[in-house]
């Protein structure tokens, strides 16, 4: 059994994003997707609070609301130095890019944040980008998806902006190499499509998709997101 299924009792796991602007707007979102049935949620920076305060603000939430899992995004600190700066200090760390290179078989750069990992006494689960927003375009997905299974719990890709979809072939093909690896999915996912992705994604970390304000968190689409999750059945 994988990591990530010794964490998680369901087949998809529903993360919704919480983009922090206090500890108490980030309490009340994460209150929120507990009580509409998300199997956890994420933190992440984007400018209204650092990285430092950040992690504070996780120690926080967790502290009020036992039992919540909870992860992290630091959007301003490198792979390795997030895993510096938070050691076994939160459930899960999330980046944008995992530093995967299709191109070659030796993986130098993740091999160093397995090294920090290491380091640092890292038990948590680790979501890393492959074929993510805003990084490098992969040419080889199936390859990129292959390689980044020997270094992370949950290989982690997008569509091609915030809030917009990836393809369902993309996702397939990733899927497809992986096998058991889990695959999230982190751009465009809604109660509308998520139906396109449940045959081959694992997780879904969802913002826009189930938010009524940038910081907000809009309940009933959560509670949808959830709903349409747990009502499928493979054919």
């Amino acid at each position: 059994m994988s990591r990530f299924r010794a964490v998680f009792a369901n087949r998809h796991v529903v993360l919704p994003v919480i983009h922090v602007s206090s500890t108490e707007q980030a309490l009340r979102n994460a209150q929120l997707a507990q009580q509409e049935g998300a199997d956890g949620v994420f933190l992440i920076s984007h400018g209204r609070v650092s990285d430092d305060q950040l992690v504070d603000i996780h120690q926080a939430v967790v502290a009020a609301l036992p039992g919540l899992w909870a992860g992290v995004n630091c959007l301003s600190l490198s792979t390795e130095e997030v895993f510096g700066r938070v050691g076994n200090r939160v459930a899960g760390v999330w980046v944008d890019d995992a530093m995967i290179d299709e191109r070659r078989q030796d993986q130098p750069a993740a091999e160093r944040v397995l090294t920090v990992q290491r380091e640092h006494g890292w038990q948590g689960l680790y979501f890393g980008g492959v074929a993510f927003k805003y990084q490098r375009s992969v040419k080889d997905l199936a390859e990129a998806a292959r390689l980044a299974a020997r270094y992370m719990d949950v290989v982690t890709s997008s569509g091609p902006g915030t809030g917009k979809a990836a393809t369902p072939d993309k996702i397939r093909t990733m899927k497809e190499a992986l096998g058991e690896t889990p695959l999230a999915i982190a751009s465009g996912v809604t109660p509308e499509n998520v139906t396109d992705y449940l045959a081959h994604a694992d997780c879904f970390l969802v913002a826009t998709g189930v938010s009524y304000t940038f910081e907000e968190l809009d309940p009933a689409r959560v509670r949808d997101l959830v709903r349409v999750v747990r009502a499928w059945q493979p054919r």
